[in-house]
């Protein structure tokens, strides 16, 4: 029976994880509610928790305050869609309890660290909704505080908190209609099951895996850019040369403990120490003052390949200088969008935005896609616009990952986008054209034609497979068999007496005469309304609608 986890069990326990998570992603997906082609819940968690294996790769201690600082670096930076976004910060709450832990840990301390996971996961929602992931995480840290008194042994007790989230999963559709409707439970809860689900096999000692754990967790990547360097002060780097080489070919009389003193020698003069192999090859990397005495040492073992020697202080005196030209230039405001095609980048161009960052349903930008182009801006103020209501949690965590100050307009279509870009006002202040951007997303109707992934029964709409759907902001509200029919039908139920123009993004499985045929229909039945056809390029939706 196992009664403490230590810390090479952990890092098992989170690669196990995040493996079975892969797996089962696809089968995650097909729990969402609504049937369209949106890689969602399973895609996104499964992404976020890859980022976690990554930087878990490339964390060279094994202690656990090294193993949790890397599985909360990499989730946050890899947070993906609103499931994404939340998996983070359920593991930044279980990390920052194990984290201070010093050999070992308990099922008292798993439960208190399951109990800070669901805490803070609460705590990142503006509005926590039951039914959802947050409840399957809350009842699962309120039954581990149970057994953890019932048991001291990681076997029952784990058997026991799933158990109670299985059920309590179960029971989401009786807390969210649309789920009950849609005959499923809820699509992150699932995801959240199927990691402890992984966490358990390492528990119970399975490791038959498709992945060799014991490889992934000795594979360590020598990457100088992992080794961040604060660009204000210079002084900081202590060790200026980043050296690295391979020693292979090894001289008879070498051994073993040669090897051993060896990493221990170049401990004594740097840091950032990775020295690892066995008398056919040693890999090395070590940050020093003094490469020649790394090398000279190494040449005392075997043959010396692969060398690489990079100045760190000149290296980052460039930064700096990069750095403090940008900032000499900065404008007052800036501006990213989302955009899902190049079409539709092109449009958000033409209005002056800055930067666009690809993604929408599919291909969810992380918070870290997210402040990467918002570091590209040169200015001091960007404001974000996410154009889809699962990217807006991700944009909102972006915030963490920049010194910009970056104000996010949460908006949830590309309409939504278009409009509170054409209210933005160069000559304004930040708060002026915060306001009048928000205002503006709402003086606009948006809808989408797509098809359907699945066989439901969703808004009165009993959908099959392959059929044809149109969609309001709040779901179905049209469907046909036929793209053009079915938006034809849509335009229909949005349009109002005062509606002047109707904009029509067509996608990019979308012939440019069958969308020019549309747009003469639709100007001979709405002879009020400018009508507009815009190539998309969108993948997934026919036709992204804007009525204004």
């Amino acid at each position: 029976m196992q009664k403490t986890i230590n810390s090479t069990c952990f890092r098992k326990m989170i690669i196990a994880s995040a493996k079975i998570l892969d797996d089962n992603k696809s089968f995650v997906d097909s729990l969402n509610v609504f049937p369209v082609p949106d890689g969602d819940t399973g895609t996104n968690m499964s992404l976020t928790y890859n980022n976690v294996v990554k930087e878990l790769n490339n964390c060279l201690e094994n202690d656990f305050a090294s193993i949790t600082r890397a599985v909360i670096t990499g989730a946050l930076r890899g947070a993906r869609g609103n499931s994404g976004v939340i998996l983070s910060q359920i593991l930044k709450g279980i990390c920052n309890i194990i984290g201070t832990c010093d050999k070992e840990i308990t099922t008292k301390v798993f439960a208190k660290a399951l109990s800070e996971g669901a805490a803070i996961a609460y705590k990142s929602v503006a509005a926590p909704k039951e039914g959802t992931i947050l409840t399957v995480i809350r009842v699962i840290a309120e039954s581990a505080q149970r057994n953890c008194k019932k048991f001291n042994n990681f076997e029952p007790f784990f058997e026991a908190i799933l158990n109670d989230g299985e059920a309590i999963l179960q029971q989401t559709p009786e807390m969210l209609p649309v789920l009950k409707k849609a005959g499923v439970v809820d699509a992150g809860g699932r995801g959240l099951i199927i990691i402890f689900k992984g966490m358990e096999k390492i528990i119970l000692g399975e490791e038959d895996f498709d992945i060799n754990i014991e490889q992934l967790i000795s594979t360590q990547t020598m990457n100088n850019n992992d080794f961040y360097v604060n660009l204000d002060n210079l002084a900081d780097i202590e060790f200026a040369y980043c050296t690295e080489f391979m020693i292979t070919h090894m001289k008879k009389k070498t051994t073993e403990s040669d090897i051993e003193k060896f990493r221990e020698g170049l401990s004594q003069i740097g840091d950032s120490v990775v020295c690892f192999g066995d008398l056919e090859l040693v890999k090395c990397h070590v940050h020093t003052n003094e490469p020649n005495l790394a090398l000279g040492a190494a040449l005392e073992l075997g043959e010396i390949i692969n060398i690489k020697i990079e100045n760190m202080v000149e290296q980052n005196r460039e930064l700096k200088r990069a750095q403090t030209a940008r900032e000499q230039n900065l404008k007052e405001i800036g501006m990213v969008a989302v955009a899902p095609g190049q079409g539709i980048a092109n449009v958000f161009a033409d209005l002056l935005v800055d930067d666009m960052i690809e993604g929408g349903q599919t291909m969810n930008p992380s918070a870290e896609d997210i402040a990467k182009a918002v570091d590209r801006i040169p200015a001091k103020n960007v404001i974000v616009l996410p154009n889809n209501k699962n990217i807006i949690l991700a944009a909102e965590q972006a915030k963490s990952l920049t010194k910009k100050i970056l104000h996010v307009i949460p908006t949830k279509s590309i309409p939504e986008g278009v409009s509170a870009v054409l209210a933005f006002n160069p000559d304004g202040t930040v708060e002026e054209n915060i306001e009048n951007m928000a205002n503006a997303k709402d003086s606009v109707t948006s809808g989408s034609v797509t098809y359907a992934v699945r066989t439901t029964h969703v808004n009165g709409f009993d959908v099959q497979t392959g059929d044809i759907i149109g969609l309001d902001n709040k779901g179905i509200i049209a469907k046909g068999t036929l793209v053009k029919d079915t938006t034809v039908q849509l335009i229909d139920k949005l349009v109002t007496d005062e509606s002047l123009n109707i904009t029509l993004f067509y996608g990019k499985d979308v012939a440019e005469d069958d969308a020019n045929l549309l747009a003469e229909e639709l100007e001979q039945k709405y002879p009020n309304c400018d009508i507009n056809m815009i190539s998309g390029e969108q993948p997934v939706y026919y036709y992204i609608i804007s009525i204004e």
